[in-house]
């Protein structure tokens, strides 16, 4: 049973390897689908913000921005991403999802999905209300690292 006040430096040490085997094991479901788990983090970042640049694409995935830009210009070789000029500055562009990028992002939530719930139905009710009940506190987690 657990304690009511975790130590939090233990339960990270716990955790950590946990998520990351987690990870792990959901970015290598997607191989089939021709594309990496870099790739992927990209596309859903492009699909959440419709119209991004280059540059603050690479500000939100931390690269610099002509590293971004050689990453960008793979996904759009692979048909998965276009750029559009911005009206009114010949400097910029916009960054959208082509039909089947949005295709392959579904794909791999497909994919994903099955898998993390092929191994959840091997699990008991009460485990699966454990893992239920921490999914609020994980969310909390990240929120407050975007804040």
């Amino acid at each position: 049973m657990p304690t009511l006040a975790a130590d939090p430096t233990v339960l990270a040490n716990r955790l950590r390897p946990v998520l990351l085997k987690l990870n792990r094991q959901l970015r290598r479901e997607i191989h089939s689908l021709g594309v990496t788990g870099g790739q992927v983090a990209l596309l859903v970042q492009i699909k959440q913000h419709p119209g991004i640049g280059i540059r603050k694409l690479a500000a939100l995935e931390r690269i610099s921005v002509p590293g971004m830009s050689k990453f960008v210009s793979r996904l759009e070789e692979a048909g998965l991403v276009q750029r559009a000029p911005v009206e009114g500055d010949q400097r910029r562009v916009e960054l959208r999802l082509t039909a089947a990028g949005q295709k392959v992002l579904r794909s791999v939530r497909s994919k994903r999905t099955a898998w993390l719930s092929a191994r959840l139905h091997a699990l008991d009710p009460d485990e699966l209300d454990a893992i239920d009940a921490a999914i609020e506190p994980l969310l909390n987690l990240l929120e407050a690292e975007e804040a």
